[in-house]
This record gives C-alpha cells, structure tokens and sequence, in this order.
C-alpha cells in the first residue's frame, strides 16, 4: 500500500471502547524510514505542515499548545513518554473552549500514542487516542485519519488533503462504527 490513501471512503482506522471510554486506532504503512516519520511526528516544522501547530517544551514532562487550522481547534498536552524512534505519548485536556470556541463535550483528558516500527523499507505508524466521550469517537476518528492522509501527503510531496470534504467523506462510516459499540 502506498502513502497515498485519499479519494474514497475508505476506513483506515478502528474504534473501540474500554472504561465506558472511546478509543481511536489509526495504523499505516508509510514509504518512508523510520527515522523521517519520526522527525514529522516530533519536529514542529514538520508537524505544522500535517498537523497544526505546536509550540512548546516537547521533552518527557514538558507541556505543549497546539493549534489545528482550519478546524479552529486549540489545545494543551504534556509529554509523558518520548522514546526515540520508536514511541510517543502524550496527553491532552479537551474543554469546551479548545474544541470549536466553546461547542465541543465537557472537559475529559485523552491520550495520544503514537508507536513506529519499521518492516522492510517501510514504516508503520500506530496512533492510538483512549479517553473519548463515546459520543465523540467517530468525529475523532474521522479526524485522526484525516491526520494520517496528510502525513502520507507530507511524506511524499503533495499537497494537504480538503479537510472539509474529506470529513464529510469519513464521518459517516465512522458513526456507523461507533454505532455499532452499543
């Protein structure tokens, strides 16, 4: 499979549930050696053009602000684990101010770990997002695979992915998903 996975429908991504919580997994090969995927989940140039912003002390304890554009998303997380090339953790304060100025879920903490392993000449990134609101999780799914689109787009030299479009595209197979775990 290669980087490019835009265009269709297609779910890349599963949802589940544990502690009455959401849980999100992204997992996807990617063309690249896992010390350049692990430079654009770490460096904040290379995040920006993914991702969104980040700003801040990235080292184990450190504390971060991200922004995501054009979602008009703010946030704020701490490092918790950081172990080159291969594993990142951190987590993250959701309050009805970072979500959307004021129209997201009532304020829960998540997690976000990503771990890289290398197979061949290829990488595979896992991201995993636990501490959801289950109501949440399909619109968090649809997101974090909108993530993983434009990091294949980053990797390979092409243009961020129309977020818009895109998540009208995804949204539906994931609420069906989420659906589906009662």
């Amino acid at each position: 499979m290669s980087n490019d996975i835009r265009g269709d429908e297609h779910v890349v991504g599963s949802l589940s549930a544990s502690d009455g919580k959401g849980v999100v997994r992204i997992e996807q090969r990617y063309d690249t050696t896992i010390d350049d995927l692990w430079s654009a989940v770490v460096d904040p140039d290379r995040l920006a053009r993914w991702y969104g912003r980040v700003e801040g002390d990235l080292r184990p304890g450190g504390t971060f602000h991200t922004r995501l554009d054009p979602a008009d998303i703010d946030g704020t997380g701490r490092v918790e684990a950081c172990e080159p090339p291969h594993r990142l953790l951190v987590t993250t304060r959701e309050t009805d101010e970072s979500w959307q100025r004021g129209q997201g879920p009532a304020p829960f903490d998540e997690t976000v770990e990503a771990t890289l392993t290398t197979e061949g000449n290829r990488t595979r990134l896992v991201i995993e997002v636990r501490g959801l609101p289950l109501d949440r999780v399909a619109s968090y799914g649809a997101g974090w695979q909108i993530h993983a689109e434009n990091l294949a787009a980053h990797l390979s030299g092409g243009e961020p992915i129309d977020v818009g479009a895109r998540w009208q595209a995804l949204l539906a197979s994931y609420r069906q998903l989420a659906a589906e775990l009662g």
